[in-house]
């Protein structure tokens, strides 16, 4: 007889870049080379100083249980740096600490949204958002980042979304998978429609450290958001702690006392150790943070020129995160046909658009979190592949 699991599983869906890469893998075991850039993940090393920090606090006996919102000496380190970056005070109470950055979003739509609540997220948009809104019951309502508008949300098509059914508005920027940004006038367009009326903000800020032409922004620093805001946050994209599963999310004390109550029931607390190196990740030098946001720069750069200049191909340049979302419609392929065929044909491994909702198809998302030597070898690939087509 065959285990039934409850209807909720049936919503739930999933990610496929673990899908590409298990594909890929396949391929390596036969022999292939595979230019792995499906992955969001630095290729960089954790620092050195925050290895360190994590063992010695190991070898020192930290590796018992820890409150489940988190050390009080963590959640203030992350006040203190994210407040310093927001220009406003953040009381250690309002942070809560978690196994990565992914556990706020599914905690913060857990907490807020009823059954048939309507929640709004970005499409293409980072696949988890609009699992974990159906996982809920919620309704999800997709607001469509288009390449016309760099992929930035219109804000006169947001607001014709917003409904008396609305609970929730995710933002994320800088983006996955297409690099796109909003504008701090966004923002305060976004922040003067939404004052009054009560619908809780999830912005997602993972890639904040990620960007290059101006510094990243929050909607939380804007009068009247704090109290409606949920910043997702961590430390994987910064300071390449894919690994370590540590991220938090800083919220309204309410929020947070509810928060804490999911993480109660659920993974009880996050390693001391752990927190441990992440106060040592905040509160160390910085430069190198600095600098491996200059190597993706140069990296983004030139993948773009690298794509661009293949028949067929278009690619706005990313303004944050570390991906490109090229345009591929003109070989009249879906974009999983073309993910694959390029894996299958170029040894590339890339993510079709579509896994990102409805509206990316027709494009791919490539991660640069790669060598340069990589990337450059992955669009010579994909060049000679494409004029097969």
């Amino acid at each position: 007889m065959s285990m039934i699991f409850a209807d909720r599983m049936n919503r739930l869906g999933s990610e496929t870049a673990f899908e590409m890469l298990a594909k890929a893998k396949v391929l390596e075991a036969q022999g292939r080379e595979i230019v792995h850039l499906e992955i969001g993940e630095p290729d960089f090393p954790t620092l050195p100083n925050i290895i360190e920090k994590g063992m010695e606090c190991m070898r020192a006996g930290m590796t018992k249980y820890t409150p489940s919102s988190g050390l009080l000496e963590a959640r203030r380190a992350v006040a203190d740096y994210a407040g310093g970056k927001r220009g406003y005070k953040i009381d250690p109470e309002e942070v809560v600490m978690t196994a990565g950055g992914k556990p706020i979003m599914f905690y913060a739509i857990l907490a807020t949204v009823n059954p048939g609540d309507e929640v709004i997220y970005p499409n293409p948009g980072f696949p988890i958002y609009e699992s974990v809104i159906k996982f809920v019951g919620g309704v999800p309502v997709p607001i469509p980042l288009r390449e016309e508008n760099e992929f930035r949300m219109d804000i006169q098509e947001f607001k014709t979304l917003v409904t008396d059914k609305t609970r929730m508005v995710i933002i994320n920027s800088p983006q996955n998978p297409t690099g796109g940004m909003l504008t701090k006038e966004d923002y305060q367009e976004i922040a003067d429609f939404l004052a009054d009326r009560n619908i809780v903000i999830l912005s997602d800020e993972i890639y904040e450290n990620v960007v290059y032409e101006e510094p990243s922004f929050s909607i939380s620093s804007l009068p009247h958001m704090r109290e409606k805001t949920i910043i997702l946050n961590g430390f994987s994209k910064t300071y390449a702690m894919t690994g370590w599963r540590a991220g938090y999310g800083i919220m309204p004390k309410a929020a947070a006392q509810q928060i804490g109550k999911l993480v109660v029931n659920s993974t009880s607390c996050l390693a001391g150790f752990t927190q441990m190196a992440c106060i040592e990740a905040l509160t160390g030098p910085q430069d190198e943070v600095l600098r491996r946001a200059e190597q993706f720069r140069i990296r983004r750069d030139r993948i773009v020129d690298g794509l661009n200049a293949i028949s067929g191909v278009t690619c706005l340049k990313p303004r944050g995160a570390f991906y490109v979302f090229p345009n591929i419609k003109t070989f009249r392929k879906t974009s999983k046909e073309m993910a694959e065929y390029l894996l299958n044909e170029a040894g590339v491994a890339t993510l079709w658009g579509s896994s990102f909702g409805e509206y990316g198809e027709g494009y791919l998302r490539i991660s640069y979190a790669n060598s340069l030597e990589n990337l450059e070898k992955a669009v010579s690939q994909i060049d000679a592949a494409l004029k097969k087509l």
